[in-house]
């Protein structure tokens, strides 16, 4: 894996994060509002569960 495959993730990753605020923008506001309320222990569950998910998804996808 090189720099083109590690901008390529990059660009990608940009364009999944877009989809939803130009899509449904008072959504996105709702759900930013309700992250507002989670506790440092709920984003931190939260943060971790995502990095495991995606680690596990790019294994799959890679083998």
């Amino acid at each position: 894996m090189g720099w083109h495959d590690f901008w390529g993730a990059l660009a990608l990753l940009l364009v999944l994060e877009g989809i939803l605020p130009f899509l449904n923008p008072a959504g996105l506001r709702r759900v930013l509002l309700a992250v507002c309320d989670l506790t440092d222990a709920q984003l931190r569950f939260a943060g971790i569960t995502s990095m495991l998910l995606g680690l596990v998804l790019l294994y799959v996808v890679r083998n």
